[in-house]
């Protein structure tokens, strides 16, 4: 039986099989342990664009610390950021260090989407993954997971020019779908099959528990869907300094009023501490170790060079965003997550 929105048949059955494998299959999460509104809004934030595996550790150590709203509201924002080092994101924390101030001052929590959508950090989808899964509201959640369902559900050949606009379209849909008694079960169990079964390459569809319902999936092309347009990658080289002396590391520390990483550590660019092309290549510098990450739609190559034995030109002991740190303390300071593993690694050799 195919799945069609506009036939009640068809979705009760869809509803009661997803629902039914969802029971039966659903992994053993920590937040779905004695669920609690702090804890669906913990991790709903630190899964914003993260897997599973790598959240786990960092909900333990979250919730060991900061067990509630409460604590959360009344913890300093270095504690905030230290506990969330190595996640990424940072304005996440920060987001969600607001929300916590601006929720134990209020009356009573929201328990509603539109309610939840006025709180700082908090958009469409986390709002309606938090009233769902905590309240029982009846709406529906559509991230990238559901997105892929339901465009091989339907076999939808539209072409989007990006995850959020086949989002929005494919809300409509989803709301149809969406259990009026157990909603917050029926978003988990979508993201679920979307994460364990419907891959977006290779999915697992002569195990899938809705494949009957499945247009893409009884044609064989479920990978051909969502039709969605090719990023543009776009390639950066960035030179970045390793500059010990009397026991200390150079780093560079971005101002409390940053976008991105306010008052986050980073081996410092090149340029930054003063050093040009010459400098990097002086006969007393060397190239340590070449890095390479992504981050959205950027591969950036990141070369690091020592040049602990090139004269300074002055510019690390005057820049206010170039800061000595001690190497005994830079456990304590809070540092991006690539960095933090590079350090390491340099030290270790």
């Amino acid at each position: 039986m195919l799945l069609t929105a506009t036939n009640p048949t068809s979705v009760n059955a869809f509803a009661e099989a997803l629902s039914r494998w969802y029971r039966q299959h659903k992994r053993d999460l920590p937040w779905r342990r004695d669920p609690s509104p702090y804890k669906t809004v913990v991790s709903e934030f630190m899964l914003q664009q993260t897997q599973v595996k790598t959240v786990l550790p960092y909900f333990a150590r979250w919730l060991d610390a900061l067990p509630d709203f409460a604590a959360l509201a009344a913890a300093p924002e270095s504690q905030v950021l230290k506990l969330w080092e190595g996640l990424g994101y940072y304005s996440r924390a920060r987001n969600l260090h607001k929300l916590a101030k601006t929720l134990v001052a209020l009356p009573a929590v929201p328990n509603t989407p539109e309610g939840w959508r006025e709180l700082p950090g908090v958009g469409p989808y986390t709002a309606a993954a938090i009233t769902s899964i905590a309240f029982g509201a009846p709406v529906a959640c559509v991230d990238g997971n559901v997105v892929r369902i339901l465009s091989r559900l339907s076999a939808d050949k539209t072409n989007f020019r990006d995850s959020a606009t086949a989002a929005k379209y494919f809300t409509p849909l989803a709301g149809q779908l969406i259990s009026k008694t157990a909603p917050g079960d029926h978003n988990q169990a979508m993201m679920e099959l979307g994460a364990t079964v419907c891959h977006r390459r290779n999915p697992l569809c002569t195990i899938c528990p809705v494949l009957q319902f499945c247009r893409a999936g009884q044609s064989g092309d479920a990978e051909q869907y969502p039709k969605l347009a090719a990023k543009t990658i776009e390639s950066v080289t960035v030179d970045r300094v390793w500059h010990v002396r009397e026991g200390k590391l150079l780093l560079h520390r971005s101002s409390a009023t940053a976008r991105r990483f306010a008052d986050m550590h980073e081996l410092p660019r090149a340029s930054d501490a003063g050093h040009d092309q010459a400098s990097l290549s002086h006969a007393q510098a060397r190239r340590l170790v070449t890095k390479k990450r992504a981050i959205t739609r950027y591969a950036i190559t990141e070369i690091i060079h020592d040049v602990s034995a090139v004269p300074l030109r002055g510019v690390a002991d005057s820049s206010s965003e170039l800061v000595w740190v001690a190497l005994d303390d830079l456990e304590q300071i809070t540092l991006s997550g690539p960095h933090r593993r590079w350090i390491r690694e340099l030290l270790a050799k």
